[in-house]
């Protein structure tokens, strides 16, 4: 897949582990749903902060994802949810762990809730 990570000099650099845009030439997307902090084997919600509900929410992502023949680098667009941006920055920090090279677009939205209760919930869309 020819991924490209878009740059302009006459737009707001990114802020944190995002591009300002992606393009892709046309492919197989995959749109994943969003995902909370669930543990798949006992569907529980995974207990701690932001940032360990964000580790989970990455690895189920990350599930997915390989259950579509993909990896993170397919992923050219995300949301990311959470209930209070002052959880902004842990969240920031698990989520650059896994895109080492041209992250994908991205928003983040405080919401005012979540289901279960999660503080944090993401989904992305890929394209291989």
């Amino acid at each position: 897949m020819a991924r490209k990570a878009i740059h302009s000099d006459s737009a707001p650099q990114a802020i944190g582990p995002y591009s300002q845009a992606i393009q892709v030439e046309s492919g197989k997307m995959t749109f994943l749903s969003g995902q909370i902090p669930l543990n798949p084997k006992t569907m529980e919600m995974v207990q701690g902060d932001a940032a360990a509900q964000a580790e989970q929410v990455m690895q189920n992502l990350k599930a997915v994802l390989t259950a579509g023949g993909l990896d993170f680098s397919h992923v050219v667009r995300c949301t990311i949810f959470l209930t209070d941006l002052a959880d902004f920055a842990k969240v920031n920090e698990v989520y650059g762990r896994y895109f080492t090279a041209a992250p994908p677009a991205r928003a983040t939205v405080q919401v005012a809730a979540l289901p279960r209760g999660a503080k944090v919930e993401i989904d992305a869309i890929a394209v291989s």
